[in-house]
C-alpha cells in the first residue's frame, strides 16, 4: 500500500501547478455556490415586507451573475484539473509499457496477456477517474459542504446541529458499503482480466481453432467467462446502489426534521420565513456533496484498488538487466559456453554445457525434442540467464555487456516466428538502427531467398501483412524473419530450427548464400534436418541437457552414436519419399493411359512445399 501511495504522489506531483490552480477556482465556486441561499431569503423577506419591485429585481439578476461566475470559475478548475489526471494517465501508461519492455522472457511465460491489457485500459481508467473527477467532486464537495456548514450557523445553530447529527451515520454508511464496493471491484477487474485473456486467445489462435472445429465450444468457453464477468459487475452494482438509497434516506430525515423544528421557530418568531427558507435553500445545496461524497468514496476505492494492481507490475524487477560496470568493446563474435547449467524453476534443461565457437566460425546442434537446444541458444543473447557456469563473447561475460549492444550483435532467428501488422519492409528492418534502403531490403531478401516471393505481392516490400504474419505462408515467415536477422548485420546468426518449413531445394539455397553473408561472422544453426547442419564447422549432439556427442559430420558418422542413428534415419526417410513419389508417378500415367481421372495420394499433397 506505501508503495502505491509513492506512485501516486510522485506522478500527481508532476502536475501541482496545475492541481493547485484548479483547486484554487474550485474554492473560489464553491465560495460563490453559497451565496445565492442567502440572496433567495432575502428576496422573501423583502416580499413579505412589501419591498419595491426595483429591489427585488437587482437581487435577482444578482444571483444570475453569481451563476455565471460560478459556472465561468468552477468550468477553468475543472479543465485544469481533468487535464491534470489525463496527463498522468499518459505518463503512468508510457512508464508501464516501458517497464514492461525492459522485464525479462520468464515473466511474459508467467503473465496472462489478457490480463496485462486489462490493468492498462480499465485499471488505468479507474487511476484517471480518481485523479480527475475524485479530486474534482472530492474537492469541491468538500469546500462546499464547509462553506454551507459556516453560513447554516449563521443562521440557526440548532438547526444546523440537527441536521449535523445525522452525518455521521451517512460516514458509517460510506466506510462499510465501500469496503465492499473495493472488494467487488477488485474481483471484477480481475474477471476482466480472464475475459480479455480469453478473447485474446481466442483472436490470436483463430486458425487452431477453425482447424479443430472448436468454434461452438470456444463461443460457448466464452459465454461461461462473460456470464462470471456480468455477475461480478451486477454485484458491484448492487453494493454500488446501496448509497444513493442511503443518501435520500439521510436527507430526507434532515429536511423533514429542519422543517419540523425551523417551522416552530418561524411561527413563534425566533426565525424570519426567508431565513427559514434559506436554511432549506441551503440543506438543498447540502444534498449534492453528500450523494456524491458516495460517488467520490467509490472513484477512490475502485482507484486504489486499480492502482495496486498496477503496482504489482511496477514493483517487478527484471531478472536480466543492464549489467553495473559495462563493457562496451566492440564485439567480433567469439561465442564460449563454459560448464553451464540452466533450469526453469526445478526443472533441469542443461547440464555442463561447454563448447567454444571461434569468430566467423560456425557451430550446429542437434538433438532429439526436449533435449535443450533453443534454451541453449536462448542464452547468449541474454534472453535467459544461466544458474551455473559462464556464457561469453570475445571472452566477456554476456552479464558484463549493456544489452542493447549485445542483441544488437546477435541476429536471432527463434522457433516461432513472430510478425507484426506492418509492411514487410518494416518486418525486415525490424531489427535495423535506421530504414533498410532498397538496395538493403533487395540483399536481404536475396539471402533468405524471399524475393521470389516478394516479385508476385502487390506492393513488393511495401505490401500490408495481417497480425503475426497471418497473410503469409509458413516459409515466408522463416524467410521473412532470416531477413530480418541478416539485415542488421548482426556478428553472431543464430538459427533456431529456422528452415523447418522451407523446401530442400530453398534451404539449400538458403545455406548457401548464408555460407557466403557470414565468411566473417559467427553462425550457430540448430536443426533437425542433417542436410542442414552437415558443412558446420562442428556439431553437437544434446541429449537430455547434455553434450552427448561433438565433431564434425564425418566424424560423427564414423563414432556410429546418436548422429548416425538421426542421419540413417533420415535418409531411410527421404527414400521412402522418393519410392512414394515414384509410385505416384506411376499411377498417374497408367490413369493417363487409361484416360480415368487420377487422385493424388498423400505424398503429391505434400509437394506444395511451404503453403500456409
Amino acid at each position: 500500500m506505501s508503495s502505491a501511495r509513492a506512485t501516486f504522489f510522485h506522478y500527481v506531483g508532476q502536475s501541482t501547478v496545475r492541481l493547485v490552480i484548479g483547486l484554487v477556482l474550485i474554492a473560489v465556486a464553491a465560495f460563490v455556490a453559497v451565496i445565492p441561499p442567502r440572496i433567495i431569503g432575502a428576496i422573501v423577506d423583502d416580499l413579505n415586507r412589501g419591498a419595491e419591485l426595483g429591489a427585488i429585481v437587482q437581487l435577482a439578476l444578482l444571483m444570475i451573475a453569481l451563476a455565471a461566475v460560478e459556472n465561468v470559475v468552477r468550468g477553468f478548475g475543472r479543465f485544469n484539473i481533468i487535464d491534470s489526471s489525463r496527463r498522468l494517465e499518459y505518463r503512468m501508461r508510457n512508464d508501464l509499457f516501458a517497464h514492461l519492455e525492459r522485464m525479462h522472457l520468464a515473466y511474459f511465460q508467467h503473465q496472462r496477456i489478457g490480463d496485462l491489457m486489462a490493468r492498462l485500459t480499465n485499471d488505468l481508467n479507474a487511476v484517471r477517474q480518481m485523479t480527475g473527477f475524485g479530486i474534482l467532486m472530492g474537492s469541491s464537495t468538500s469546500l462546499v459542504v464547509i462553506f454551507t456548514v459556516i453560513s447554516m450557523l449563521g443562521v440557526s445553530v440548532k438547526l444546523t446541529l440537527i441536521s449535523l447529527v445525522l452525518m455521521p451515520i451517512a460516514t458509517i454508511s460510506f466506510a462499510v458499503i465501500g469496503r465492499r464496493v473495493n472488494q467487488r471491484f477488485e474481483q471484477l477487474q480481475a474477471r476482466f482480466g480472464d475475459l480479455s485473456t480469453k478473447a485474446q486467445e481466442n483472436f490470436s489462435g483463430i486458425r487452431v481453432v477453425k482447424a479443430f472445429s472448436q468454434e461452438e465450444a470456444e463461443i460457448g468457453s466464452f459465454a461461461t467467462v462473460n456470464r462470471q464477468y456480468l455477475d461480478g459487475a451486477v454485484d458491484l452494482a448492487k453494493v454500488n446502489g446501496l448509497i444513493w438509497p442511503a443518501m435520500a434516506f439521510v436527507l430526507g430525515v434532515a429536511v423533514l426534521s429542519v422543517l419540523y423544528v425551523g417551522g416552530q421557530d418561524a411561527i413563534a418568531g425566533r426565525l424570519t420565513i426567508g431565513q427559514l427558507i434559506q436554511f432549506v435553500a441551503y440543506l438543498n445545496l447540502l444534498s449534492w456533496p453528500m450523494i456524491a461524497l458516495g460517488e467520490v468514496t467509490n472513484m477512490f476505492q475502485q482507484g486504489w484498488a486499480s492502482l495496486r494492481r498496477l503496482q504489482e507490475i511496477f514493483d517487478a524487477t527484471p531478472a536480466v538487466d543492464d549489467p553495473i560496470d559495462a563493457v562496451t568493446t566492440p564485439i567480433r563474435g567469439d561465442v564460449e559456453l563454459r560448464n553451464v547449467y540452466f533450469a526453469y524453476g526445478q526443472s533441469i534443461v542443461l547440464r555442463d554445457v561447454s563448447f567454444h565457437v571461434p569468430a566467423g566460425g560456425s557451430l550446429a546442434i542437434v538433438g532429439h525434442t526436449g533435449a535443450g537446444k533453443s534454451s541453449l541458444v536462448n542464452l547468449i543473447p541474454r534472453l535467459f540467464d544461466v544458474q551455473q557456469g559462464e556464457v561469453l563473447i570475445d571472452g566477456v561475460n554476456v552479464m558484463r555487456y549493456p544489452l542493447q549492444q549485445l542483441r544488437r550483435a546477435v541476429g536471432y532467428v527463434p522457433q516461432e516466428t513472430y510478425l507484426f501488422s506492418v509492411p514487410l519492409a518494416d518486418n525486415v528492418g525490424f531489427g535495423a538502427e535506421e530504414p533498410l534502403t532498397a538496395a538493403q531490403l533487395d540483399w536481404a531478401g536475396d539471402v533468405s531467398q524471399l524475393n521470389k516471393d516478394v516479385e508476385d505481392f502487390p506492393a513488393r516490400f511495401d505490401t500490408m501483412i495481417g497480425e503475426r504474419g497471418v497473410t503469409l505462408s509458413g516459409g515466408q515467415k522463416q524467410r521473412t524473419a532470416i531477413a530480418r536477422a541478416v539485415a542488421k548485420d548482426p556478428r553472431v546468426l543464430i538459427l533456431d530450427d529456422a528452415l523447418s518449413a522451407v523446401d530442400t531445394y530453398t534451404e539449400a539455397e538458403i545455406l548457401r548464400r548464408l555460407r557466403g553473408v557470414m565468411n566473417e561472422r559467427t553462425s550457430i544453426v540448430v536443426a533437425h534436418r542433417i542436410s542442414t547442419v552437415k558443412d558446420a564447422d562442428e556439431i553437437l549432439v544434446l541429449d537430455d541437457g547434455r553434450i552427448a556427442e561433438r565433431g564434425t559430420h564425418r566424424e560423427l558418422l564414423e563414432r556410429n552414436g546418436l548422429y548416425a542413428q538421426m542421419y540413417r534415419r533420415q535418409l531411410l526417410e527421404e527414400e521412402l519419399e522418393v519410392d512414394e513419389e515414384q509410385e505416384e508417378h506411376s499411377k498417374r500415367v497408367r490413369a493417363q493411359d487409361r484416360d480415368e481421372p487420377f487422385a493424388a495420394g498423400p505424398r503429391m499433397e505434400r509437394l506444395g512445399g511451404d503453403g500456409p
